[in-house]
């Protein structure tokens, strides 16, 4: 009788936890010591946003964790523009945000221009899950 109870108290709760979100997806500037990382967190089936952060790395000189803005449990894209020197600019929906590894900084950035520079790629779901997507891909 407590298997019978088990086994329906996981499919219960089953669907709960599939609608919870943890991800995280990374695009490799130069091999796997310099990235710039998105992290999608829904710690609760219930909540409406995902919390979101992006990681700076550029090991061993820089690795921070800058929360951003929350998004829709649907993944809005990000566009990631090269803006400089260890300097990207990343956009998703109207807003945008300066990441630097050479500073280790992530920060909100009022654009009122177009593109800072090239278009290296996008964060977006690729079969479902989050990845990144080279430019021209």
């Amino acid at each position: 009788m407590s298997r019978v109870l088990r086994s329906l108290a996981l499919v219960a709760v089953l669907p709960w936890l599939v609608a919870c979100e943890n991800s995280a997806t990374a695009y490799m500037v130069d091999g796997n010591q310099h990235a710039l990382i998105l992290v999608r967190e829904q710690p609760y089936f219930w909540t409406a946003d995902v919390e979101q952060a992006l990681i700076v790395s550029r090991l061993p000189a820089c690795q921070r964790k800058v929360r951003i803005h929350p998004s829709s449990t649907a993944m809005v894209e990000v566009e990631v523009y090269a803006a400089g020197d260890l300097l990207w600019a990343l956009r998703q929906g109207g807003r945008w945000y300066l990441a630097s590894t050479e500073r280790c900084l992530v920060q909100d950035w009022v654009n009122d221009g177009g593109a800072p520079g090239p278009l290296v790629g996008h964060f977006r779901l690729k079969d479902g899950k989050p990845a990144f997507i080279a430019a021209g891909q």
